[in-house]
């Protein structure tokens, strides 16, 4: 039982970055930190769920124009998680984020079932970003006339499901323009697929091509990939900008009314779904090991890029609830559907192209971190050692990179995104979690240790993050924790199997050998 809980001293963690072998190149300053941390968070939270959270759909409660509250209150939560992040990331300047501050703290169990619950925030979320950019992608062809067969734009569970509802529409003489454009398109997929011993072929190509193409940018570099992002984040904060301008000028206040149709049980539920839109901050702090000066940039990076995109967040929901009724919001699309309705389509193709340009630099930041948490739990031993090879031109994770995109690109082509979705957000809460409650254990065990960055009013701020992360988990549902119990009881499986015997830190290996 004692092995379950050894822990990684803070000076062992800070002696490995610096074993040439393992070592990655420190090239990153605090523009390119926020720029990281916004490119993770506007992305497809923003275009695409914020539709669902204030109307409501796929088991959860619309805010109505309330959004904003719920917004707030997301914000908030996160930036208390934000600060505990702030402060780990700048004494611990260590690839592998939450894993490696719960090894720290926590001991080893927590830091595998940790590492293997960041499999759903950034693996799984980038998967459900992909499903994202490939309908805002077909949106934009559409917006030329160009048609994208079905079937090659969506995914087998999305094609049944829809053709389910369609059939169940028919079965009850309810009007199949009611269901929306998203549900007829998938539930076109599965009539329209061709058959191969008569299974039909259902498989979300646009999805597969980003994450290949997104996956070589990460594959070549870090410093490439912090250039690429930073010129996508440009474009796509020019586009939000845009919607918020040009939208302002079309809100009928009347929207508005009533603010809050479903109360307060609206505003929580509204609040968990759009924390999907907030999750990116913490990516930031897997970079930790390539940045110039970790100790000044990392809270910078980490604080500021929070900040921007809560005033965007709010601006948003405030034009697109005064744009459009709360109630006809719930598709895939929101932003571009609400210029759609009032007849500008060409306005509607623009915030398409915002869309691609959010969610592709959204796919960045999540695709070069899951290769770094693998890459510090193969050096541990928790994983194989190729986990930690280190390409040797690129100076990047490359087997691990490799072993990402596929995971990604596959789970893109074949999964449901509200799924998904669900599954990311419960999973990132829990990292959130631990994080904070990390912060107050090392605080009692190693008070005297120097802080670059400290976490102001120990420790009702990390108690507060914890708090409010377990309130937003149980906001949502009961079949996402059903889902999550079952992923972490593989992970277990697992550990048992490999990660515990094959530990660094076991008595009987020597700790500096490799495993």
């Amino acid at each position: 039982m004692a092995g379950l809980f050894r822990r990684k001293s803070l000076d062992l963690l800070l002696g490995e970055a610096s074993d040439p072998q393992h070592q990655l190149r420190r090239v990153l300053g605090p523009v390119q930190l926020t720029m990281l941390g916004v490119g993770a968070i506007v992305g497809a939270g923003i275009f695409t769920s914020i539709g669902t959270a204030a109307a409501g759909g796929g088991g959860h409660i619309g805010a109505g124009p309330a959004l904003v509250v719920s917004f707030l209150i997301t914000g908030v939560s996160c930036g208390f998680a934000a600060l505990c992040y702030s402060e780990f990331a700048a004494m611990v300047p260590v690839s592998g984020s939450a894993y490696t501050y719960a090894y720290a703290t926590l001991g080893e169990l927590a830091a595998w079932l940790i590492g293997w619950d960041l499999i759903l925030e950034y693996a799984i979320s980038n998967a459900a970003v992909a499903v994202s950019w490939s309908g805002y992608f077909q949106s934009l062809l559409a917006g030329f006339h160009l048609r994208f067969p079905a079937w090659l734009g969506t995914d087998y569970r999305s094609a049944f499901q829809a053709a389910a509802l369609v059939a169940k529409a028919k079965a009850h003489h309810v009007a199949l323009a009611t269901l929306g454009g998203s549900v007829l398109h998938d539930a076109q997929a599965l009539q329209s697929a061709p058959r191969l011993f008569g299974l039909p072929i259902i498989f979300n190509l646009p999805a597969f091509g980003i994450v290949a193409l997104v996956t070589w940018v990460v594959l070549i570099g870090i410093k490439e990939t912090a250039g690429f992002n930073t010129g996508l984040v440009v474009g796509k904060l020019a586009i939000v900008l845009f919607f918020v301008v040009l939208g302002a000028m079309y809100i009928h206040p009347a929207n508005w009314t009533p603010f809050a149709p479903n109360g307060a049980r609206g505003i929580s539920s509204a609040a968990a779904i759009i924390f999907f839109a907030y999750i990116g901050f913490d990516a930031v702090s897997t970079a930790s090991e390539e940045t110039r000066n970790p100790q000044r940039d990392m809270p910078i990076g980490i604080l500021a890029s929070l900040v921007v995109c809560t005033v965007l967040y709010i601006a948003v929901s405030i034009v697109l609830t005064g744009m459009v009724k709360w109630n006809k919001l719930d598709n895939a699309e929101p932003l571009a559907a609400a210029f759609s309705d009032l007849g500008m389509r060409g306005t509607a193709s623009v915030i398409a192209f915002g869309a691609i340009l959010a969610t592709t630099s959204a796919l960045v930041p999540y695709q070069a971190g899951q290769p770094r948490i693998f890459f510090s739990m193969g050096r541990d031993g928790l994983l194989p050692g190729w986990a930690a090879k280190v390409h040797p031109r690129f100076r990047t994770p490359y087997v691990t990179t490799l072993i990402t995109g596929i995971l990604v690109a596959v789970c893109s082509s074949i999964a449901n995104i509200n799924e998904l979705v669900d599954l990311t957000n419960i999973g990132t809460l829990f990292a959130f979690a631990l994080v904070a409650a990390g912060i107050l254990i090392l605080r009692h065990a190693e008070p005297e240790r120097p802080r670059p960055f400290r976490v102001p009013l120990v420790p009702w701020v990390p108690l507060a993050a914890i708090g409010s992360c377990g309130y937003l988990m149980f906001e949502l549902p009961k079949v996402t924790w059903l889902r999550f119990f079952g992923w972490m009881a593989v992970g277990l499986v697992l550990y048992y199997f490999y990660g515990f015997r094959h530990s660094r830190l076991c008595e009987s290996r020597p700790a500096t050998k490799s495993s």
